[in-house]
């Protein structure tokens, strides 16, 4: 093993401790501790290490180009050469809006497809039972942890009717598990812009929000210790499903949610981003009368990253870059970390290339600001009588999710070795 992935490992346990030290340093659960690394070891171990995990990411990855292949068609239709992806005919390259934001449409509406016909149902309710026996946490916590591995503030729904009882604690890994893992209906949107540079992207996203949920549990549950007594403690529930009546229901109701979405995330990036370039801008003219005319106020949060950056086994000298994409992912959302990423990727800007793994796990969650907000609103609009408690809880599970983040960053640098992450860049016929 090279001393940086030793050094992963302790960043691994380091981020662990960090977090008991937050939560007051009460007793934690072994029981989930011990489970929740494990799971997390596990199927790292299986991405990196064992063939079988190659297999899967081959397989996620063809899945999800072909997937994309199919959006195109529809934004095609309505954009023209517009909405055509670059490494295709008549394309005239990368356009955010008519390319990335179509496809959230239409994975949102094939997701909706899935629940409707009860196979997306049977794998949530399959995961929540394996989240639920062995951790001994709440059937609502093991339904929220396994929903949100496949949808994001959608996932709130599936848990809607235990909302009203949920203890604090429960709350808190409601908010957790919802930012520190991705949605399948924005995983197009990653991929378009990252596959060029790292060709096999797709699977490796599906692997670090797979990673991720134990990552959640453990954080989240070490920062506000469970207290109380949960109401389903130990039972199996079901998610909660809206009723549609028919399958063109379904489509066309989760098309205009992932239209609202696809506007959503349009709309949070102009704001976040335009408020950023003003800040940076009055940052900068401070800056510049004292010689540092770059100053950024993302270059500066980026220093409370140096020391977690470089516990997940970053080398040294990327340290900076990658401190960087995180406190971008904070103020603006991983989508401009995900597109810096892009860049330095195609820039061969890292010293070493397992630091653009780690950056590419790390980056996958929506561990910021902007989705504290969208998902406290969200869940306080379904469940109005907890909204003082949410709003009191958004601050700790916007830490804990940060950290379930840098956990699962630490996974991927203790076992990608550096030969794996070249080859991840390079383009091959299987892609990763």
């Amino acid at each position: 093993m090279h001393w940086s992935q030793l050094i992963s490992l302790l960043g691994l346990f380091g981020f662990v401790a960090f977090a008991w030290v937050c939560g007051g340093r009460g007793k934690p659960s072994w029981r989930i501790l011990a489970w929740g690394l494990g799971l997390q070891l596990a199927a790292g171990l299986v991405v990196f290490q064992l063939p079988q995990g190659r297999s899967f990411l081959v397989g996620a990855n063809r899945l999800v180009d072909a997937l994309l292949g199919y959006s195109m068609e529809g934004a095609k239709m309505v954009f023209g050469p517009l909405g055509i992806p670059p490494g295709n005919e008549e394309s005239m390259g990368f356009f955010f809006a008519f390319q990335a934001l179509p496809a959230v449409i239409f994975f949102s509406s094939l997701v909706g497809l899935l629940y409707y016909w009860g196979i997306m149902g049977r794998l949530v309710s399959l995961l929540s039972r394996l989240f639920t026996k062995l951790m001994k946490i709440s059937g609502a916590e093991g339904l929220t942890l396994s929903s949100n591995i496949f949808i994001g503030i959608e996932s709130a729904l599936a848990i809607r009717p235990y909302l009203r009882k949920m203890t604090s604690s429960e709350l808190c890994l409601v908010l957790t598990a919802g930012m520190a893992t991705i949605a399948s209906t924005v995983l197009g949107l990653y991929v378009l812009m990252l596959q060029e540079v790292f060709p096999g992207i797709a699977g490796h996203l599906v692997s670090a929000s797979l990673i991720s949920a134990p990552a959640a549990l453990v954080a989240a549950k070490l920062i506000f210790p469970e207290t109380g007594q949960p109401e389903t403690l130990g039972m199996t529930v079901a998610p909660y499903q809206e009723k549609r009546h028919n399958w063109i229901e379904a489509i066309t109701t989760s098309a205009m949610d992932g239209w609202k979405l696809a506007v959503g995330i349009a709309v949070t990036l102009i704001a976040f981003l335009s408020l950023l370039a003003l800040l940076n801008g009055g940052l900068g003219w401070l800056g510049s009368l004292f010689g540092a005319p770059q100053l950024t106020l993302q270059a500066l949060l980026a220093y409370l990253f140096y020391p977690a950056t470089w516990l997940m086994g970053t080398h040294a000298a990327d340290v900076g870059k990658v401190s960087e994409l995180l406190a971008l992912r904070l103020l603006a959302t991983e989508i401009p970390a995900y597109e810096q990423l892009a860049t330095l990727l195609a820039d061969e800007a890292f010293a070493d290339p397992r630091s653009g793994v780690i950056a590419a796990y790390a980056l996958c969650g929506f561990a910021h600001f902007a989705s504290m907000g969208i998902f406290i609103g969200g869940i306080s609009a379904l469940e109005p009588s907890r909204t003082r408690d949410l709003g009191a809880l958004g601050l700790r599970a916007l830490l804990a999710a940060t950290l379930a983040c840098l956990m699962t960053g630490a996974i991927a640098g203790l076992l990608a070795t550096e030969d794996q992450a070249l080859l991840m860049f390079t383009p091959t016929e299987n892609g990763p």
